[in-house]
C-alpha cells in the first residue's frame, strides 16, 4: 500500500467522505439501468451541483467550488471505487470547464460557469471527427465569420457527454489555409438552430456514457462565443489543456490497477480449486505480487505528478510518461487479474470484467499512447 500522497489534507479527507457518501447513493444502485440506458440519469448532474461536486476546481466568484484539482482526484476516484465508469464528471469538471476558466472572458465566465457548476449545463468538448483523431490539424468543421457571427459546420464523433450536452466547446478551422494557425475554440449551445446530437455509440467498454456524434448544420453563435482574444489560438489552447486530461487519464488508470488488485485477491482467496484457495497456488501469488508492485509503482508515479501539478510543475513530456505507461501497465495488470478468475473473469457480472473493457480506452483517448512517445521522444 502506497504511503498517504503529500497532496492530502484534513479538508480532502473530508471531502472525501462527501464524495464517498454521494456515489454510494446516486452510483451504485443504478449502474445496471444506466448501461441498458447507455447514459446516467439527467438528474444526477443537478443532484451533483446541489451539493457541490461540480467544477470543484474553478473559483466560487464564477459559482464554482474554489477548491483546486486534488478534488477532482478524489471524486475521481470515489466515483471509480463505486463501480461507474458512465458519468462524465472528469471531463465536464475537470476539462471542460477550464478551457472557459482560461480563456473566457470575465463575461463569459460569469455566463457560462454558474450554470455548469449548477448541473443546468452538462459540459463537452469535439474535437475528434471521423476522418481525424489524434491529428487535430487535420479536422473539418468550420467556423465561418459572418458579421457578428460565426457559421459553425461539420460533425464530430467519440464525444464524451455528447448524448446529453447542453454546451460544447467546439475545435473549429477559422481559417483552413493556415493549418493549426488556423484552428480556434468556439462555444456552441445545444439549444442552437442547426445544432444536433447523433446517436449515441455502442462501446465494447464504458457502457453506460454517452459517447455520441454531434452534427453542426450551420449553427450561428455569436462571435463573441470564441475562447481567447482572436482567431487562430486554438491548436495552443489544446495544447496548454490536453495535460491535465493526461493527468486524468493516469487517475483513472492508477485507480483501475488498485481496483483489480483488490477484486483478485478477494476472489482468489475465497475461490477454492483442487481442495485449497486459488491463491495459495506460487504462480497466482508471485502473479498478484507483480501486479502489486506495478500498482504501487504508479501509485507513486501518480501522486508526483499530482503535487507536481498542484504547485503548477508539471510538464508536458512527464504527463505524457504518465499517460501511457500508466494506461498500459494497468491493461496488462487488469489482465493478469481477470486470468486468475477462469472463465467468471468473462462474464460481466464480475467487476473484473467491467474493469477491463473499461480500461482499454484509456490507451487511446487523451491522444494515443503512440503520440505520447512521440512527444517524449522529442524531448530527448
Amino acid at each position: 500500500m502506497a504511503q498517504r500522497p503529500v497532496w492530502m489534507d484534513e479538508d480532502l479527507d473530508a471531502f472525501r467522505d462527501l464524495a464517498r457518501t454521494f456515489c454510494a447513493k446516486e452510483l451504485t444502485p443504478n449502474i445496471e439501468r444506466w448501461i441498458e440506458n447507455k447514459q446516467v440519469d439527467r438528474e444526477l448532474w443537478r443532484k451533483a451541483g446541489e451539493v457541490g461536486l461540480l467544477c470543484l476546481s474553478i473559483p466560487e466568484e464564477y459559482g464554482g467550488g474554489g477548491g483546486t484539482f486534488a478534488h477532482e482526484v478524489v471524486l475521481l476516484e470515489e466515483q471509480a471505487r463505486a463501480g461507474d465508469s458512465g458519468w462524465g464528471v472528469s471531463l465536464h469538471n475537470g476539462i471542460v470547464a477550464h478551457y472557459v476558466l482560461a480563456y473566457g472572458t470575465e463575461e463569459q465566465k460569469h455566463a457560462w460557469l454558474p450554470k455548469l457548476a449548477s448541473g443546468e449545463w452538462v459540459g463537452a468538448i469535439a474535437m475528434t471527427e471521423p476522418g481525424a483523431g489524434s491529428d487535430l490539424q487535420a479536422i473539418k468543421t468550420r467556423a465561418v465569420r459572418d458579421g457578428d457571427e460565426y457559421v459553425v459546420t461539420g460533425t464530430k464523433t467519440f464525444i464524451t457527454n455528447g448524448g446529453q450536452c447542453d454546451f460544447v466547446v467546439v475545435v473549429a478551422k477559422t481559417d483552413p489555409t493556415k493549418g493549426a494557425e488556423g484552428t480556434s475554440l468556439v462555444i456552441v449551445e445545444a439549444d442552437r438552430p442547426g445544432f444536433r446530437h447523433g446517436r449515441v455509440l455502442d462501446k465494447i467498454g464504458q457502457k453506460s456514457q454517452d459517447t455520441a456524434e454531434l452534427f453542426f448544420d450551420d449553427v450561428r453563435v455569436p462571435a463573441t462565443n470564441l475562447l481567447g482574444t482572436a482567431e487562430g489560438q486554438g491548436f495552443i489552447q489544446l495544447m496548454n489543456q490536453l495535460p491535465q486530461e493526461r493527468l486524468i487519464i493516469g487517475v483513472s488508470s492508477v485507480v483501475a490497477m488498485e481496483l483489480a488488485l483488490a477484486e483478485t485477491l478477494r476472489y482468489t482467496k475465497e475461490r477454492q480449486a483442487f481442495g485449497r484457495p486459488v491463491y495459495h497456488f506460487q504462480n497466482t501469488k508471485f502473479t498478484l505480487a507483480e501486479v502489486a508492485t506495478e500498482t504501487h509503482i504508479a501509485r507513486l508515479f501518480l501522486d508526483d505528478c499530482v503535487a507536481k501539478h498542484l504547485r503548477g510543475e508539471l510538464d508536458i513530456p512527464t504527463v505524457a510518461m504518465l499517460k501511457w505507461w500508466t494506461s498500459d501497465r494497468a491493461m496488462k495488470a487488469i489482465d493478469e487479474c481477470l486470468q486468475l478468475h477462469g472463465g467468471y473473469g468473462y462474464m460481466t457480472e464480475y467487476p473484473i470484467a467491467r474493469i477491463y473493457t473499461d480500461q482499454r480506452v484509456q490507451r487511446i483517448y487523451g491522444g494515443t499512447n503512440e503520440i505520447m512517445k512521440e512527444i517524449i521522444s522529442r524531448s530527448l
